[in-house]
Formats: C-alpha cells, structure tokens, sequence
C-alpha cells in the first residue's frame, strides 16, 4: 500500500467530523475497537446492513460479533493493527437470525494505544455472483458429461454397426467420415477423409445416388435406390439423411449390402416397392388419421381433387372433397371402425374447382399403436344400374311389389300404359336409394334422411308408402 508523502500537511487540518465522514464513506460500515476489542463506535454506509440490526454490535466485543470460525482471524486482524504489520484484508462472517450468515472484508488501523479503526465491505452480492458463477460452471459440467454420453453412444453404434456408414459433405459430396464396416468393404484407410464417395460405383449407381441426395438435400427424405459396386460387382441399398453440424450440412448415407440379406432382410426393399407401387396406381389413394384429416395421398388422388401438390391436401378434412354431405364420410369411417374394412362403398368426389365424379371407395383401419389409421383407396366408376334378376314368373303388379331391374320395366311394354311405367320407374328409383340410405346408415333414418337431403317427415312418409322399416319413430323424434 502507498502512503500518502505529507500527511501532516495534507491533512493536518481535518477536524473529527471530516475524518469520520471519510472512514464512514470508506466501506460498507466502519468500527471504533478500544484496546480490549470492544466496539465503541460504528458507522453504517449501507442502509441494508443496518437493517439487519447490525446496530446491535455497539458495545460489544469484536469477536462476539461474528461466527466462532471468524474468530481467529479478528484476533489477528486486530493485533497485526497493533503491531504494525504488514495488513491484510480479512473475511468474516457475521451471524443473522433465521437468513444466511453476512459476510463482510474487514481492515483495520492503528490510531493509538486506546483504539483501532476497523473498516469493513459488504461482500453478500459478490457472494451471489461467486454462487452463481459455481452454479453455471456446475450446469456446463453436466452438460459437457451428456454430450461426452451422446458422443460415447454416437460413436458406439456408428463403429459397432454391420452395415456401410459414411458422413458426405452435403456441398462437394467428398468423404468426411467412415465406420469400420465401410473401410472394409471399400478397402479404405484411417483418414480417409476427402475421397470421392461417388469414384466405388458404376456410372448408372451414380446417377442414382446423386439424384437421391438431390431428392433428401431439396424435400428432406427419399425412398432407397439400389446401386452396384464398380469394383466387386456388390448391390446396396441405400438411404440418405441430412442434418447439420456445425454451420456445416451434411449426408448420412448408409448402405445395405442386398448379397448378404436374408429373406426378413429384403422387407424394407419390398416395402419400398409397394410404395412405389401404391403411389403411381391410377386408382387414388388416401391415408387419413382417426380425425379424417389427411396424412398422405397419392398423385391419382391429387389428379382427381384437381391438385397439384400434397402439401395442397395434408392436414386438411377428407371431407372437403369426398361424399355428398358429412353424413358420406362418418358412415364410410363408421363401418370400417365396426368391420375393418368396407368394400365398393358409393359416394361422390368434388374437385377443387367443381368437378364432380361419381366413385367407389374401399376403405380399411390399420391401427398404429393406440391412433388408428384409415387407408382409402378411391376409384371412378361409370354409371351402372344395379339390380336384381328378373322374377321367374308372373308380373311385378300383379305381385303388389315395384319392378327391381331394368329388364322387369321393360316387360311392362305393352301390357301396362307408358304413364304407368314411368311412375313405376320413378318409384324404384326413390325406393332403391331409400334402401340403400338405410343400409349405408345402419338403419338409422335421421342420417338417411339427411344423406338423400329430405326431412325426417318425407322419409317417414316414404317409409310407409313401400312398407319398409320398423315405422316407430325413433327415439328423440
């Protein structure tokens, strides 16, 4: 510490209340000790530290003001004063009912025999900042152990796994990494980073798997291509993932040897067909989740909603563009829930910009863990009249029950008047789609009623005018 070179005349003329307004203003709360270490005075330049009634501590001893580790260092902060040593800030702490202890860095200064300046600084708020620091460093710690376990478990399966793993740089398409499984296959060396991936595969493979990670780098997925060696003639199937490290993209392309699979191996490349399959089918295709949203179609489906893209239909209502009214939709899905499956279920689809198409639609429920899901494969069908035979023998008027073919209608030539037949016809028409209502519906006739647009009272006439159905009204009618 430096002193100042003329004290005397510097500061000869500073009066009592001058010097302790200085040692006041010098630290967070300044003592007066006597010889025996009793407090005789104290000032207090922190209102929070006199509110912990710190006041208290005049007129008692130093060393009873603190916590009986702090003892020692008061005793000798307090005779280093006396001797004129070489001094030292010291830290103690000082007892506070019901909180956490306050710690204070006291220094002390002889002014004569009878007594001894002692100032001191709160050190509370740099004590919240060590905790803090200690409590982030402990939080970095642990962080650094997760990623060191992610990075031990990455490595782990990356080196342990049978089939070809390699990282490519999404930009240059060169080697970065490689597990062991890949430099056997391919005879590559440790650091082999830097290599032409492309350079082990045929010209045709090539084209392959520059258009599969053309596909992954612009929509994030693509099915498997296979691909054959240039050196061994070996086939792989490969898949392709992009992620990013760093500021860097890159490719996790893996390869699974087809010489080597089994028949359970094969799977994923049968399936991979069977999408192909299914996505180029003429007839559309619909995967829905239990709300009848739209997870996924194929393009036929997208050529009949008059679309251009699948972004255009997923998370949409499958009721926007398949059945006549809701009441469509909620009886397809009804009877697949209760069946599993439905089969040439008759219906309408609207296009996006008012094309209407009659269709069949088969429909069945996969359940994928505790969601099911419904797969509807839609087809365009021409105008057909369905119907019974004709009766063997005798006339359908003469039986009291309405012709049910075209071929009944047409033997009424001649026998019965064109007004007739035609009132007739009317009425097969009118009583084949009530039929028909009651039975897509379950027999349940508020839903029929609404499916063929009439009111419950028309179809309750109706009903009873061809004598069909249990005529109780239902119950909430």
């Amino acid at each position: 510490m430096v002193q100042f070179k003329a004290p005397e005349e510097s500061l000869g003329n500073l009066n009592a209340e001058a010097m302790g307004s200085l040692i006041a203003a010098a630290g967070d709360v300044a003592f007066i000790v006597d010889a025996e270490g009793v407090i005789r005075d104290v000032a207090f330049n922190s209102a929070e530290l006199a509110q912990e009634g710190s006041e208290a501590w005049l007129g008692h001893a130093f060393l009873d003001t603190v916590t009986k580790e702090s003892r020692p260092k008061i005793s000798d902060l307090l005779e280093e004063a006396k001797q004129g040593q070489v001094k030292r800030w010291r830290q103690v702490n000082h007892p506070s009912p019901g909180k956490p202890d306050i710690p204070i860095i006291y220094y002390a200064q002889q002014l004569d025999s009878d007594r001894t300046i002692v100032v001191g600084r709160d050190m509370r708020a740099f004590a919240t900042l060590q905790q803090r620091l200690v409590d982030v460093q402990m939080s970095l710690e642990r962080d650094y152990a997760r990623l060191r376990d992610f990075e031990t478990r990455y490595r782990l399966l990356f080196d342990m796994t049978s089939e070809p793993v390699v990282i490519l740089d999404a930009a240059s398409t060169k080697l970065v990494e490689a597990n062991p499984a890949a430099h056997r296959r391919f005879g590559w060396t440790k650091g082999a980073g830097g290599r032409a991936f492309f350079d082990k595969f045929d010209g045709t493979s090539k084209a392959e798997l520059q258009q599969l990670l053309e596909r992954v780098r612009s929509v994030g997925r693509a099915e498997e291509v296979q691909v054959q060696s240039s050196e061994d003639g070996s086939e792989f199937l490969v898949s392709a993932f992009l992620f990013r490290h760093e500021r860097s993209l890159l490719f996790l392309v893996r390869l699974s040897p087809v010489a080597e699979q089994g028949e359970s191996d094969m799977l994923p490349k049968t399936r991979s067909k069977f999408v192909k399959i299914l996505e180029t089918t003429p007839d559309g295709f619909v995967l829905t989740g239990p709300d009848q949203r739209i997870i996924a179609t194929n393009s036929a489906f997208l050529e009949m909603a008059q679309l251009a893209t699948e972004e255009q239909v997923r998370g949409e209502p499958l009721e926007r563009w398949l059945g006549r009214s809701a009441v469509d939709l909620n009886v397809l899905v009804a009877n697949v829930r209760e069946h599993g499956s439905v089969r040439l279920f008759a219906t309408v689809l609207q296009g996006e910009y008012g094309m209407s198409s009659e269709v069949e639609v088969s429909g069945v429920q996969v359940v994928n863990g505790e969601q099911p899901c419904f797969g509807l494969m839609i087809r365009y069908v021409d105008r057909r009249s369905q119907g019974q035979q004709p009766q063997s023998s005798g006339d359908s008027r003469a039986s009291g029950e309405l012709p049910r073919s075209v071929e009944q209608l047409t033997d009424l030539v001649g026998r019965v008047p064109l007004k007739e037949i035609v009132r007739e016809t009317t009425d097969v028409v009118e009583r084949l789609c009530i039929e028909a209502a009651l039975e897509l519906t379950g027999d349940n006739r508020a839903s029929a009623a609404e499916m063929l647009g009439l009111s419950r009272q028309s179809l309750y006439v109706k009903l009873r005018r061809y004598g069909l159905g249990d005529l109780e009204p239902e119950a909430g009618d």
